[in-house]
């Protein structure tokens, strides 16, 4: 799953100093900090204070709080090394009492409270993002009446992207570096945990010993389990120690253990000059859900390290690399088989694991099959820059997976797997004979920032997906910043879940005289009984007929907005995280500044007639 370079994840270039960043970050605070937090003035705030803050609060201190003029002498990247390398490394309990918006007196936490829940990326086991009617409380005649109920504000963030999981009462959801919960009717905060890194996917909620515990992981590569009651950190684990390392798929949760996908961004990274690239490799961890420790891990490559070689432009370079695993993997109980989709390798050789499908064992991880659908797919940044010499010679297309098998049921019993691609291929594959391809329908163009981004969904006979294919203009003049192209992209397509016959497409409505502004529709889709709700960078969210798609509710996000806890706030475009509905509720992360998207720091509760 790629991202284009810029100065939007400057953090991710810490991997440019090779697998350990520590020292150039050591020697710049050495040279530019030390003489004043070393010092023991008193008015100063000593290094071990700095550690007790997370590394984003250190890094909006330098670029825009009270050190910016001390800071301006030092580059973005020696800023982000310096403030990662100081900040907190653990997550810790925020006072509820100090929150603003603090509820009064603590909830019973039970999910027999005639609450109904979403504890999952996909909603269950198979991620088929289908919430049926007696727990959706919505449907065709009402949606439309759907409006606000109330909002949420993040404080500080410009871009949200975890989904959030409800349960018991309360929506749990990830916002920068902090995770809330809040109460589903009011909006009001019974807790919040500021963690070492932002919050990277989506929440997962688990029952270990019979204790509700949210998990999710973050930028840095680690595992979180937070109490689910009261907001404590009950463990936390490296998924991978690569500095690159991420964790973007949403864990799952299943019997006492935890199942995680690991990807990165040193994709992005080998576009620096000098890099040599790639050392990250993709894989998937079971952990006891109960400590936190790792029952097994699975590598997406197993190849040995080949001696380092040149590409055709003469940079360095080591391999095979990537197939990093952007999404939440996909269960099935029957047969005890857990699948996942993997990314694009970074460098040569290209392997036969990447762009691919993977059956692996739950109880012990060993792989069983898998299924290629792109060969020879090694891609990185450089390839943007025709003049970067560390683009591998293999040279994309960069058509990865970043969105979960789906594992559906047809009318005749029969199992089928629904994969969504970049290359804007859906393709039904079957389960019980190695991914043996059943349909292909091709529903875009694809591209870095195309096809099916981050999921689709489908019930019992249809399969909907939404097309990003988001594309740019020409800059004015060389230099300038890329701006969506408000013509091209987006559309939500229905296919027959059994062939992959096209039922019906809804062309994206135009962006009008928004600008920034593109049509395109990358986040995940959500359905409930005859609507199927989708997401779009133009900052809508809308209700589509699942018969026909027609439009039959819309909603524009993309204003300011009284939230309950008084933080300024302001939607904006919708990407990643789908929809989630339950009881009536539907709940949308509005915000996403990332490729010319709208920035926005809100959660969104929508109830019929706002009550």
């Amino acid at each position: 799953m790629s991202y284009l370079a810029g100065s939007f994840l400057i953090i991710c270039s810490l991997s440019a100093f090779g697998q350990d960043a520590s020292e150039p970050a050591a020697k710049v605070y050495e040279q530019h900090c030390a003489f004043c937090h070393d010092s023991g003035a008193v008015r100063i705030p000593a290094r071990s204070v700095l550690q007790e803050r997370t590394s984003t609060k250190i890094l909006k201190t330098l670029n825009s709080g009270v050190m910016k003029q001390q800071a301006a002498a030092l580059s973005p990247l020696q800023r982000a090394l310096v403030s990662q390398w100081l900040g907190r490394k653990t997550a810790i309990s925020m006072n509820p009492n100090q929150l603003p918006s603090s509820c009064k007196g603590a909830a019973v936490i039970t999910a027999s409270k005639g609450h109904s829940s979403w504890t999952s990326w996909g909603g269950d086991l198979a991620n088929l993002r289908f919430q049926p009617t007696e727990k959706a409380g919505l449907t065709r005649s009402n949606t439309k009446n759907l409006k606000l109920k109330w909002a949420f504000g993040v404080p500080d963030a410009t871009s949200l992207r975890s989904q959030p999981a409800v349960y018991g009462g309360r929506v749990i959801f990830g916002g920068g570096d902090v995770v809330y919960s809040l109460d589903v009717e009011t909006g009001c905060a019974y807790w919040a945990t500021e963690m070492p890194a932002p919050v990277q996917s989506g929440i997962s909620i688990g029952t270990p010993a019979g204790k509700p515990v949210a998990f999710f992981g973050d930028q840095s590569g680690n595992v979180h389990a937070i109490d689910f009651a009261t907001g404590k950190p009950v463990w936390q684990m490296n998924a991978d120690p690569h500095p690159a390392a991420r964790v973007t798929g949403t864990p799952v949760y299943y019997k006492e253990r935890l199942y995680v996908p690991v990807s990165s961004l040193e994709e992005v990274t080998a576009a620096s000059p000098g890099y040599v690239c790639c050392t990250f490799r993709g894989s998937v961890l079971g952990i006891d859900s109960r400590t936190g420790k790792s029952i097994w891990r699975t590598m997406t490559i197993d190849d040995s390290v080949e001696a380092a070689h040149l590409t055709k432009g003469g940079a360095k370079s080591v391999g095979p690399s990537g197939a990093g695993v952007w999404s939440s993997p996909t269960i099935d109980p029957e047969t005890g088989v857990l699948y996942v989709t993997t990314g694009d390798n970074y460098s040569d050789p290209p392997t036969d694991k990447s762009d691919a499908l993977l059956a692996l064992s739950l109880q012990t991880g060993r792989l069983l099959w898998s299924r290629q659908f792109r060969a020879g797919d090694a891609w990185n940044v450089a390839c943007v820059d025709p003049n970067n010499t560390n683009c591998p010679d293999s040279n994309g297309p960069d058509s990865d997976f970043g969105s979960s098998a789906i594992l559906a049921t047809l009318p005749t019993g029969r199992r089928v797997l629904i994969l969504s691609q970049k290359s804007g291929a859906v393709y039904g594959v079957d389960p019980a004979n190695h991914g043996e391809v059943m349909w292909h329908s091709q529903i875009g163009k694809g591209g870095i920032l195309g096809g099916i981004e981050w999921g689709a969904a489908a019930d019992s006979e249809k399969v909907y997906v939404a097309l990003s294919d988001e594309a740019f203009l020409p800059p004015a003049r060389p230099g300038d910043p890329l701006s969506p192209d408000p013509e091209k992209g987006g559309g939500l397509f229905a296919l027959k879940l059994n062939n992959g016959e096209r039922l019906w497409m809804s062309p994206p409505p135009p962006c009008g005289e928004r600008r920034p502004c593109s049509p395109g529709q990358p986040g995940a889709v959500t359905i409930v009984p005859g609507v199927v709700f989708s997401g779009s960078l133009d900052g809508h969210i809308r209700g589509y007929s699942s018969f026909d798609g027609e439009i039959l509710w819309d909603y524009d996000t993309a204003h300011d907005y009284k939230t309950v806890n008084g933080v300024s706030g302001r939607g904006g475009s919708l990407s990643v995280a789908g929809p989630v509905i339950v009881d009536g509720t539907l709940y949308a992360v509005a915000g996403y500044d990332q490729f010319g998207g709208a920035p926005g720091n809100v959660l969104l509760a929508f109830t019929v007639d706002g009550r």
